[in-house]
Parts: C-alpha cells; structure tokens; sequence
C-alpha cells in the first residue's frame, strides 16, 4: 500500500499509529515501509470510530437504540430499536453494522442494525449458548462475546460472522469465568478487563487464530463493572466498582503487555455504561451513578486519547440507563 493511500484519518492520527507498529521509517533506506500489521486498517476501523457513537438496550429493559455525533458535544437522538428489549448485553461494530449480543432476560439472541440506513435491528444469529453480562470485542472480519451469565458463570468466548448472517461459535476461553468485565480491541487482539470479585485481570485473544485469551496485565484497581474504549494504541478501562463506586480511567498499550496505569477520572462515580470511541476520544454512555436516584444516568462523557486529562460531560442519551450496549462508526 503506497503512504499516498492511505486514510486521512489515519495520517492525522500518525503518533497513534507509528506506537502501534503500523507504520515504520527505515533511517539506512529513507523509506516508509508498511508493515504486515497494515492488514488490520479494517479492523482498526471497528474499533474506532470517524461518525457517530451508538448505544442500545439498557435498564430498565429497553430496545431503544440511540445515536450521539462525535464531530460536534450533542445530545443523542432516536436510531431505531432493537428486535428485544434487554438488559446487560454486548456491543460489537463492523464497519457496517451494529450488534448487540445476548442480555437479561438470559437470550442469545444477535440482533444487527445498520449504521448507513439507519432503522431497526433484525436478528441475525444465535451465540453458542444463551447468557447476559458478556462484553464485547470487534475484529476486521468477526464479532465476540466473552465470557458473561448462563446462568453460571461462564469463560467462554463466542465469534460470529460479519459478512453473513450466522450462529456463533465457541472459539476459546478467557483465562477465568467472568462477567461485567469491560471490552477493549486492538488491530490483532480483544481484551477484558476486570470483573466480579472484584479482579484486576487484563485478559487477551488473538483474532487471527481460535485461541484461549492469556493473562496480559492487571488494571491498577480489582473492579467488576468497568467500561471499555480503545485508540488505536491503548485500551482504557473506566469506573466500575471496587465494590465502592470509582471514576479512575486506566490505561493499557497494545504494544506490550504490561499492568495499566491510572491516567485521568471520569466526572463522577459510576459504572456499568456503555462505551464508543472515536479516533480522537473515548466516550462513555449512560451508567450507575451512586449520587442520582435511582442511579441511572443519561449523561455522555468524553475524554482524549492525546494527552491523559480528565472526562468531560458532553451531552445527555435520551433516557437515563445502564447495563446497556456500544458500538461505534
């Protein structure tokens, strides 16, 4: 691929992509190279967005599927409706399409929506065997969803299609059974984070091959309800609860896999929201909020993958909910 191909987005991001090894200067030649990891623009375009952020479902049981801008701090408006309405369910994103995958009642139910026509969702597939409070992971050609409630606890992790309509398959296991955990995806890897107990695990799968995830790192809090975003070079893993409520924004490199570090707060105590990130920010939906009666919150956050500063409240969804789902274009 010549340098002059590639996405505007991407050179505008070029810090971002170089840490990640997508990007190399050869000083003996004078020459860019691009490196095999290059294959993973595709899926670098699920895991970030340019357009818009999404999230669906939530509590109390709801099939609303809402829709936020990233280019401007705008309050969400209505984007269609899923096939269901539920709770505790898991978000991926291909370059098209939205999922949301599982939920409470305990389903296993993947509905899609699409991100260009708009409208409601329609159910595409099954996952292996049905369970609520998975996360959700977005590689170049599939979706997953790890771990989660059936009702025991379960390590499972599912992939499906995204070029067909298809039932889910079990493809491997994450290093512990866990539920509430926050998802994260790299180019080449998904992550999660976190989960019950509470614990601090940092587990990662290759998307490349069906593997069993391994044991990358620990966040710098044990905590069970985080919510996940990535740039292209770091994952981040923010609120939750340790049992008490946080506001701690951890961050982890794809790059290398070491423990995550604390790099900025949330504006208030909360978890168990939805998260999108954009190319520029990570976005943070919805949630727990210990100091709103009845704690669900409405509130949008955003805060920047540039520099480590604090999340700022951005707009409102249209309901105040949680436990719901995200995705991103």
């Amino acid at each position: 691929m010549a340098l002059n191909r590639l996405p505007i987005s991407l050179l505008s991001t070029t810090e971002n992509v170089a840490n990640n090894n997508v990007i190399t200067w050869d000083s003996t030649t004078q020459k860019v190279t691009v490196s095999e990891v290059q294959l993973g623009v595709a899926s670098l375009a699920t895991a970030v967005g340019s357009s818009f952020g999404y999230a669906s479902g939530g509590q109390p049981s709801s099939n609303a599927i809402d829709r936020f801008p990233f280019s401007t701090n705008s309050n969400s408006s209505d984007a269609g409706d899923l096939t269901i309405g539920r709770t505790s369910l898991a978000g991926q994103s291909s370059t098209i399409s939205g999922y949301a995958s599982g939920g409470f009642p305990i389903r296993n139910v993947i509905d899609k929506f699409s991100f260009a026509a708009g409208g409601n969702a329609t159910d595409v597939g099954d996952l292996s065997i049905a369970k609520q409070s998975g996360v959700g992971q977005s590689g170049t050609e599939s979706g997953y969803t790890s771990g989660g409630f059936t009702p025991t606890i379960t390590d499972s992790i599912d992939k499906f299609p995204f070029s067909t309509d298809a039932n889910a398959t079990d493809v491997g296991d994450l290093t512990q059974a866990r539920v509430s955990m926050a998802g994260q995806s790299s180019n080449i890897s998904g992550y999660s984070s976190g989960g019950p107990g509470p614990v601090n695990t940092v587990d990662k799968f290759p998307f490349s091959t069906d593997a069993n995830a391994t044991d990358v790192g620990d966040l710098t809090q044990a905590r069970n309800e985080p919510v996940g975003q990535n740039s292209y070079a770091y994952g981040y893993s923010s609120g939750g609860n340790t049992p008490t409520r946080v506001n701690t924004i951890d961050r982890f490199p794809f790059a290398a896999d070491v423990n995550a570090t604390d790099v900025a707060d949330l504006g208030v105590l909360r978890g168990s929201g939805s998260g999108q990130s954009s190319q520029q920010s990570g976005y943070i939906a919805g949630g727990f909020n210990p100091l709103l009666s009845p704690f669900n919150s409405n509130s949008i956050e955003k805060f920047p993958f540039a520099t480590n500063a604090n999340a700022t409240d951005v707009g409102d969804l249209r309901r105040s909910t949680s436990l719901l789902a995200g995705q991103q274009i």
